[in-house]
């Protein structure tokens, strides 16, 4: 299973401290590939990434979107397959019906 998205308290820090310290910051950012939030005024404000972790991010992001999507087309497959399927118009009259809807 993936790993929770956190951020870790040791990871939020002021814009001013961010600016104050960059190089430091921008080193461990590409050191740890963990995300650390910016603040302004106390209130989180933005995330701050190493931009291969942001990328990776990205790109598994993506991956999990597509198997979702096959996943779901290989569920209608299955249904259609099954039987467990309406014709168009009798699934119109069906929500049309519970819904109230008039055309």
């Amino acid at each position: 299973m993936a790993k929770p998205l956190t951020i870790d308290l040791k990871d939020i820090r002021s814009v001013t401290d961010f600016q104050r310290n960059a190089k430091a910051h921008i080193t461990r950012l590409r050191r740890t590939k963990a995300p650390m939030v910016l603040t302004v005024n106390g209130s989180p404000s933005v995330v701050v990434q190493d931009a291969n972790a942001y990328q990776h991010d990205m790109d598994r992001l993506a991956q999990l979107e597509e198997e979702r999507f096959v996943a779901a087309v290989n569920e209608g497959i299955a249904d259609m397959k099954a039987g467990r399927m309406i014709p168009l118009e009798e699934a119109r009259a069906r929500m049309e019906k519970k819904f109230g809807i008039r055309r």
